[in-house]
C-alpha cells in the first residue's frame, strides 16, 4: 500500500483520522494484531480472576478456616501469575514486532518518496530535519503502536473485567467508585492536547540538533580553520538546553496525568473504605465480598492511570504523523512519459527561469543551441546563471518561460530517467559515498563488468593510484571521499562519468579547486572524456576553455557575448575584461568594483 493511500486525510487531521492511519498501517499485520488482542483479553481475564479469588480465599481460609484450601490457593496463585507472565511476554513481543515492521515500512517508503521529490524540495529543506523525521520521528511510531495500542487493549480490557467483578460484589459500591472515572478521563483529555503541542516543539528542536550535528561534521575543517569551536559550542548548548526544557515539559505533563489519577483514585478508595466498612459492620455485605471489591477497584485504578499515559503517547505519535505528512504532501518531480536515447542536440529558446520564493529571474531570454559533439563553454562572474543553465539541461528545474529542447523534443515531455541516463556530470563539489572505490565508480553504470571499471579508471588516470591503495578497488574512501586527495577524488568522479558513457557531459568548475599537478592530471582525463560528446563547460580558469567550439559569456542571467576565444578577445567587452583580470601582470591592480 502506498503512503498516499495510508495518509489520505481531511484538512483537519483530527484524532479519528490519525487513529485511522495507524489502523491502515497495522492492517497488513492483522494476524499478529489478532493474536495480540487475544493475549490482551486473556490477560484482562487473569487480572479479573485475581480480584475474584480474594473472596473465596478470605471466606474459606480466614473466616471458615478450611485448611485444605491453604494448600490449593498458593498453587492457584502461582498458576495465575505464570499464565500472566506468559501472555504478557507474547503480547509485548507481538506488538513490538508489529511496531518494528511498520517503522521499517515507513522508513522505506519515506526514503523512496524523498528520491522522487524535485530539487525545489531539497533546496529548501534542511537535511538534518529530514534525517530527524526518518530516524527519530518515525522511530516514535513504534512506541505508539507497540506500547500505546498494546496498553490500550490490555488496560481497557482489564478495567472492563474488573468493573464487572466490582459490580458482581456490590452494585452500590461499584456505582460510587465509578464516579471517579469521568474525572480521570476529563483530566486525560485536557492534558493530552497540551502534550501534542509540547511534543511537536520537542520534535522540531530535535531536528535542529540533528541539523547542527550534520552541518558541524560536514564543515569540521572550516570550523577549525576559523576557530569557531567556542561559538558553535554555545549555539549547540542553547539548542540542547531548549530541547531539555521542552522534554521535561512532556515529563511533567505525563507525570501530572498520573498525579491527578492518584489523587482521584485515593479519594475514591477512601470513600469506598469508609462506606464499605460501614456495610460490613452492619452485616449488609461479607468481609470476603468487601475485600474482593476493594481488590477489584484498586486493580482497576492502576490501568486507568496507565491509560492516561497511553493517551499522552498517542498524542506524541500524532505529532509524528503530522511531520511525516509534510513530506508525503510534497508533489513528486514532474516528468514526461517519452523515453529517449539522447544524441546530444540542445536548444534554448528564449528561456526564462526564476527560483521559487524569489522575485528576480535567474535567467532572462536565454537563446542558444548546441550541436551534437560540440563543446560549449559558459563564463561570467559568480551569480551570472551558468550553473542554472546546466541544471535546466539535466531536468533538475524546468523553464518558467520559453522552451528547452533536447534533440528537438521539449524537455517537459521527456522521461527524466531516460534523459539523465544519457547525461554525465563532473562538478567542483565532488560527491562520493562512504563505500569502496569500485562501488563509487559503479554509480556511473551499476551493471558494468570488472574490465569496464578498470578501463574507465585508466581513462581517468586513476588506476595507478588506486592500485597503490591497501585494498585497491575495495578500499573504502570514507564519507565524501575524505581519505583521498582532491585530485584523486575528482579522477574517481571522472571514471564514474566515463563508465556512464554519456551523450551530454556537464563540467562545472571541475578543476577550480585543484593544485597545478592535480589539475594537469584531471585535465588530461577530461580531454579523454569529452571526445565525441556534447559538452557544456563552466570554468573560471579561461585557459581551460580556449579549445571550446563556442564560448557563451553571461552576466546577471543574460547572454551578453558569444563566439570563439579569439573572436571574443577581439570584440572586447566582458570576456576581454575577465581574461585580462586573470592574466594581468603582477603589478596590475585588480578591479573589485565589478559585481
Amino acid at each position: 500500500m502506498s503512503l498516499d493511500r495510508i495518509f489520505r486525510t481531511t484538512d483537519s487531521h483530527g484524532w479519528k483520522e490519525d487513529l485511522a492511519v495507524i489502523g491502515r498501517l497495522s492492517r497488513p499485520h492483522a494476524l499478529r494484531l489478532f493474536a495480540a488482542a487475544v493475549c490482551s483479553l486473556i490477560l484482562s481475564g487473569i487480572n479479573g480472576a485475581i480480584a475474584w479469588s480474594v473472596k473465596p480465599a478470605l471466606d474459606t481460609i480466614f473466616i471458615r478456616k478450611e485448611a485444605e484450601y491453604l494448600y490449593l490457593l498458593p498453587l492457584g496463585v502461582i498458576a495465575l501469575f505464570t499464565l500472566r507472565g506468559i501472555f504478557t511476554f507474547c503480547n509485548n513481543y507481538l506488538m513490538a514486532s508489529i511496531g518494528a515492521k511498520i517503522v521499517r515500512f515507513l522508513r522505506q517508503k519515506v526514503y523512496e518518496k524523498l528520491l522522487s521529490l524535485p530539487m525545489s524540495f531539497h533546496s529548501r529543506s534542511s537535511s538534518g530535519d529530514v534525517v530527524s523525521k526518518i530516524l527519530n520521528d518515525i522511530g516514535m511510531v513504534q512506541s505508539t503502536v507497540a506500547f500505546s495500542i498494546k496498553d490500550f487493549l490490555v488496560e481497557s480490557g482489564t478495567v472492563l473485567v474488573l468493573a464487572g467483578v466490582a459490580i458482581s460484589r456490590n452494585v452500590e459500591l461499584a456505582l460510587i467508585s465509578f464516579l471517579a472515572i469521568p474525572v480521570i478521563v476529563f483530566s486525560i483529555g485536557k492534558l493530552g492536547s497540551r502534550m501534542k503541542k509540547t511534543s511537536m516543539n520537542t520534535r522540531l528542536l530535535l531536528a535542529q540538533i540533528a541539523t547542527m550535528l550534520s552541518e558541524s561534521l560536514q564543515g569540521m575543517k572550516i570550523i577549525k580553520a576559523f576557530t569557531m569551536e567556542t561559538a558553535l559550542r554555545k549555539k549547540n548548548d542553547k539548542i540542547l538546553s531548549d530541547h531539555y526544557r521542552n522534554s521535561m515539559r512532556e515529563v511533567r505533563i505525563n507525570e501530572f496525568s498520573s498525579f491527578n489519577a492518584d489523587i482521584v483514585a485515593g479519594i475514591g478508595v477512601a470513600v469506598i473504605i469508609f462506606y464499605g466498612g460501614s456495610l460490613v459492620l452492619s452485616d449488609r455485605i461479607s468481609s470476603g465480598d468487601f475485600f474482593s471489591f476493594v481488590a477489584a477497584v484498586l486493580l482497576m485504578f492502576t490501568p486507568l492511570k496507565r491509560l492516561s499515559r497511553v493517551h499522552n503517547s498517542f498524542q506524541q505519535g500524532r505529532t509524528v504523523l503530522d511531520r511525516i505528512r509534510g513530506i508525503i504532501a510534497e508533489p513528486p518531480e514532474k516528468s514526461g512519459a517519452e523515453a529517449i536515447v539522447v544524441q546530444g542536440g540542445i536548444v534554448f529558446e528564449n528561456v526564462f527561469f526564476r527560483y521559487p520564493a524569489t522575485q528576480v529571474d535567474a535567467l532572462e531570454a536565454i537563446s542558444f543551441s548546441v550541436r551534437r559533439g560540440e563543446i560549449i563553454a559558459l563564463v561570467g562572474y559568480s551569480g551570472a546563471g551558468k550553473s542554472t543553465v546546466v541544471d535546466l539541461v539535466a531536468g533538475f528545474w524546468h523553464p518558467t518561460g520559453g522552451a528547452l529542447y533536447i534533440d528537438g523534443k521539449d524537455i517537459r515531455t521527456l522521461s527524466l530517467q531516460s534523459l539523465r541516463n544519457c547525461i554525465g556530470a563532473v562538478t567542483q563539489d565532488v560527491i562520493l559515498f562512504d563505500d569502496t572505490i569500485r562501488a563509487n565508480i559503479l554509480y556511473g553504470r551499476p551493471d558494468a563488468t570488472e574490465n569496464e571499471i578498470i578501463a574507465a579508471a585508466k581513462a581517468a588516470f586513476a588506476h595507478e593510484f588506486i592500485m597503490e591503495l591497501p585494498e585497491r578497488y575495495e578500499t573504502r574512501i570514507g564519507e565524501r571521499g575524505v581519505r583521498l586527495s582532491g585530485g584523486q577524488k575528482q579522477r574517481i568522479t571522472i571514471a564514474r562519468a566515463i563508465l556512464r558513457n554519456p551523450s551530454i557531459l556537464i563540467l562545472d568548475e571541475a578543476t577550480s579547486s585543484l593544485d597545478t599537478e592535480s589539475e594537469h592530471q584531471v585535465q588530461n582525463a577530461l580531454e579523454v572524456l569529452m571526445q565525441g560528446r556534447t559538452t557544456i563547460v563552466i570554468a573560471h580558469r579561461l585557459s581551460t576553455i580556449q579549445k571550446a567550439n563556442r564560448i557563451i559569456v553571461m552576466s546577471q542571467g543574460r547572454i551578453v557575448q558569444q563566439g570563439s576565444h579569439a573572436e571574443l578577445l577581439a570584440q572586447g567587452g566582458l570576456y576581454a575584461e575577465l581574461y585580462a583580470m586573470q592574466f594581468r601582470t603582477d603589478d596590475a591592480e585588480p578591479d573589485y568594483t565589478r559585481q
